[in-house]
């Protein structure tokens, strides 16, 4: 299929990778999958076993007119352990290369389907300033992007950190959530080439 550059002219690109139907539920599982794997999980708590001291009885099994303990770190005892503590936790969901894959050219197709996909040959900016980033982008028409380029440089990420709307990605770093998060993506000629050999089932 062709796509149609900012600047004009077309740019061919493979149809199973740009022009693929889209698929609902396999994008929902790898979106899940995704933010699955940032969650941190680390909550935990000490068992009696985990807790420090309480290795000696506190005091003798009979005679003391005193309930038994065999330890100072029981559960029902102040500073012991918990009953049923909580130990970290793995949310991560797996999901396989192929899926993922799949998922990632369901929304590129997606993005093209709805005109949320832009292509340029190529972006930069004039220094590092987010007054250079808001003048390039009110050029291209879309104050609110995901941008992907072949190469993030200083200049390119210094003037968009301080946009809160915008966001700038190489290839390697692109994912299904950022994707679906922007009104548009802008992406360079050079990176949908890299992004196009990434996706590739032959690849």
């Amino acid at each position: 299929m062709k796509l149609a550059r900012v600047s004009g002219g077309d740019l061919e690109v493979a149809d199973e990778i740009f022009a693929r139907p889209y698929n609902d539920i396999l994008v929902h599982q790898v979106v899940v999958s995704y933010q699955a794997a940032g969650r941190q999980g680390s909550k935990a708590q000490k068992t009696r076993a985990q807790v420090r001291g309480g290795g000696k009885k506190p005091w003798k099994q009979k005679g003391s007119g005193r309930a038994r303990a065999g330890s100072s770190r029981s559960p029902i005892w102040r500073s012991g352990g918990k009953s049923f503590a909580a130990v970290p936790r793995d949310y991560r969901k797996q999901v396989n290369r192929k899926m993922y894959r799949g998922a990632m050219q369901c929304i590129f197709s997606q993005l093209i389907r709805e005109n949320r996909l832009h292509v340029v040959n190529e972006l930069s900016v004039e220094n590092s300033k987010t007054k250079s980033m808001i003048a390039k982008l009110q050029t291209l028409g879309m104050p609110e992007a995901l941008i992907i380029v072949k190469e993030v440089t200083p200049a390119l990420y210094l003037s968009a950190r301080n946009l809160v709307n915008v966001d700038v990605r190489d290839v390697q770093s692109v994912d299904p959530v950022s994707l679906i998060s922007y009104a548009h993506v802008i992406i360079t000629e050079d990176a949908i080439m890299q992004c196009e050999e990434r996706l590739s089932t032959h690849g």
